[in-house]
């Protein structure tokens, strides 16, 4: 995540804010421009966005910004649609009338907002259901007494459907998620983790299972995705995770099954795209001489390769859980990556490399 300056007194903000907290100029995010501008008013709904890159243009606020002030990003003026890039992704959204729905639906939309800002400077196909019902993406955040046509359900689960992706709205709040990350022996679970563990599963279903070649050489590194999905999942809820699981997969959960190893190895990879772009926009980087190996995933990030960004994210994570160990508290990254992880990880990088160049062919 980039960091940014507001357009009209210099202060630094940060991609969240809705308003400079200097000079109080109000703020909104142009995704297809990737920029932080100020903006200022001129007529109507509209507004003139004042950053360089927007010369002067006309942008009106998604409608979640200016009335339920859940987002901040906007949408050219003369787009027919009332929601942004984001927002439009939204199939359900959590039942309002509960007081506390509103502050959970507000952490899951900026989760969510971090998310597709990843998915876009990666270059990733990013279509809602409106525009592809049979491949689009779409999201429903769902609490467990707002389910009228699943009343057998006895617990809603978090999970991805054929491009729906289903969030439930309890892992906003953050201690039901620590004692569900301590119940289930987790070392790590955040909202903006599950965000990138289930929008991984639908690229294994957009990108992968569909391309022979891909979905050939994912078995190489995953293992057999016909496993039945059921039997793992019992199967590692009984007896716990695989023996001596660490030389195998970046997390416990990952040895579940293959589609979850690769969810797990999906999130762990935008952990550390996302993670690098911060530390860089902050000087924080380490420069390397690794040699060159395989694509590239975009100059934008100023890393050329996957052995660039490993020796980066090696050196990164190491100094930020010492960091945190010298303020007595937990690792950041409480993960070791074994060979077999790193070369999940540089697939995955293929992957995307390789979506990024048939979307431009």
């Amino acid at each position: 995540m980039k960091i940014y300056n507001c357009d009209v007194c210099g202060q630094l903000i940060y991609f969240e804010n809705s308003q400079c907290l200097q000079c109080h100029t109000p703020l909104g995010y142009l995704p297809r421009l990737d920029n932080m501008s100020s903006l200022e008013h001129a007529h109507g709904v509209t507004y003139k966005a004042l950053a360089p890159q927007a010369q002067g243009g006309l942008y009106k606020q998604c409608l979640n910004y200016h009335q339920e002030h859940v987002c901040n990003w906007m949408i050219p003026a003369d787009d027919p649609s009332d929601f942004c890039l984001s927002c439009r992704l939204n199939d359900t959204i959590p039942n309002l009338s509960d007081p506390p729905n509103r502050e959970y639906w507000h952490r899951l939309e900026v989760s969510k907002r971090r998310l597709v800002y990843s998915l876009i400077q990666l270059g990733l196909p990013l279509r809602n259901k409106d525009d592809d019902a049979q491949l689009g993406l779409a999201f429903d955040f769902l609490a467990e007494d707002r389910l009228p046509d699943l009343v057998e359900t006895k617990k809603l689960l978090t999970g991805h459907n054929q491009g729906k992706i289903t969030i439930n709205i309890a892992e906003a709040n953050d201690a039901v998620r620590e004692r569900m990350r301590l119940d289930m022996n987790e070392r790590y679970r955040t909202l903006l983790g599950h965000f990138r563990h289930e929008i991984g599963h639908y690229y294994w279903f957009l990108l992968v299972q569909p391309d022979p070649d891909l979905l050939a050489e994912y078995r190489q590194y995953f293992g057999n995705d016909e496993a039945d999905y059921g039997e793992a999942l019992s199967r590692y809820y009984a007896d716990g995770p695989a023996a001596h699981w660490q030389t195998q997969f970046v997390s416990a959960y990952a040895s579940a099954h293959p589609w979850e190893d690769w969810a797990e190895s999906w999130a762990h990879y935008l952990h550390m795209v996302d993670t690098l772009e911060t530390a860089r926009s902050w000087g924080l980087v380490l420069k390397t001489d690794a040699t060159s190996y395989g694509p590239s995933v975009g100059t934008d990030h100023h890393l050329q390769t996957f052995e660039e960004m490993k020796e980066q994210w090696l050196y990164l994570s190491s100094a930020l859980n010492s960091l945190n160990r010298s303020m007595g508290m937990k690792d950041v990254y409480p993960f070791v990556w074994s060979a077999p992880v790193i070369e999940k990880l540089r697939f995955i990088q293929r992957v995307i490399a390789k979506s990024k160049q048939g979307a431009m062919e």
